[in-house]
């Protein structure tokens, strides 16, 4: 109990009875800093302290979003892998930025560290595939590991857990993601709204440039929609709602696109064999003619 009299007095007021003030508290915290050295020395054996992350930790991914890898509160020692792709074609290194904090986007909580994965060969965005680990000692130390599962390559970067800040600087930056909560929240399904919308335009012109049996109008009807979904992203007051609604109607132009190649193709395959087996049939009845008159 402390030896605050207010904080005394005031629980005496609300339980109407003495509080118990039989622990000393300096030697509470002086036994309890003893008892976790202890343990971390490997001195002490079969008593189990649980430390846990103050702070969420994770990375920042396209369009700014903070990606939480290791949530708060987690029970430490831990780890966690989770496989990322490039963000543009043929990019060869990827930047990693190692953030903690509890805010949706990653410029509004602290830097811990960043490095940068090269040599990864050059593909389409989206083809690689790039894990990064975090592994947080019983120590509270965290280290972070990017690799590529293509070649091998691996990068990382060793950190603190909390980063160095104070319990107090901790208790702040939980409110201010509480507070910020809601626009927090807005913010981020609109960056994650335009990463979608960027996708599918990706997807869009990479299908023009594909479909053979997909007649001119329709693909003039999905140029049409790529370049009003781009006007949509380039403007910055544009509201998530409407950048859905753009989003969707190109998806939807480029799925019909894609039946229609399918059904197109696979009609086309089909009469294709059926002249082949025909003509098949034919040189052989001719053979079989050819052969009679020779007998």
């Amino acid at each position: 109990m402390t030896r605050m009299p207010k904080v005394i007095e005031s629980v005496k007021e609300f339980f109407k009875k003495e509080p118990f003030r039989g622990v000393n508290p300096d030697e509470a915290v002086a036994m309890g800093a003893a008892a976790l050295g202890g343990v971390l020395r490997g001195d002490v054996k079969g008593l189990v302290l649980l430390d846990v992350t103050p702070l969420s930790l994770g990375i920042e991914t396209l369009g700014g979003v903070f990606t939480r890898m290791i949530p708060k509160n987690t029970t430490i020692p831990t780890k966690k892998s989770q496989t990322y792709s490039t963000a543009a074609d043929n990019q060869t290194q990827v930047g990693i930025k190692v953030f903690q904090g509890e805010r949706e986007m990653a410029a509004d909580n602290q830097m811990m560290g960043q490095f940068d994965l090269v040599g990864i060969p050059p593909a389409p965005r989206g083809v690689p595939q790039i894990e990064v680990t975090f592994d947080i000692d019983a120590n509270g130390i965290c280290h972070v590991t990017a690799k590529d599962k293509a070649t091998g390559k691996s990068q990382n970067i060793t950190i603190t857990a909390n980063g160095g800040l104070s319990k107090d600087q901790i208790e702040q930056m939980i409110r201010d993601s509480e507070s910020h909560a809601e626009a927090d929240r807005i913010k981020r399904e609109l960056v994650e709204t335009r990463n979608n919308a960027e996708t599918q335009l990706n997807t869009a012109e990479t299908q023009l440039n594909s479909w053979k049996y997909v007649s001119d109008a329709e693909k003039e009807n999905v140029r049409t929609l790529v370049a009003e979904l781009r006007k949509a992203m380039e403007n910055p007051n544009v509201t998530k709602d409407d950048l859905d609604a753009s989003t969707k109607k190109l998806q939807n132009a480029v799925m019909e696109c894609g039946r229609t190649e399918h059904q197109q193709g696979a009609a086309a395959n089909s009469g294709s064999q059926q002249q082949q087996q025909q003509g098949e049939q034919q040189q052989g009845e001719q053979q079989q003619q050819q052969d009679s008159e020779k007998k």
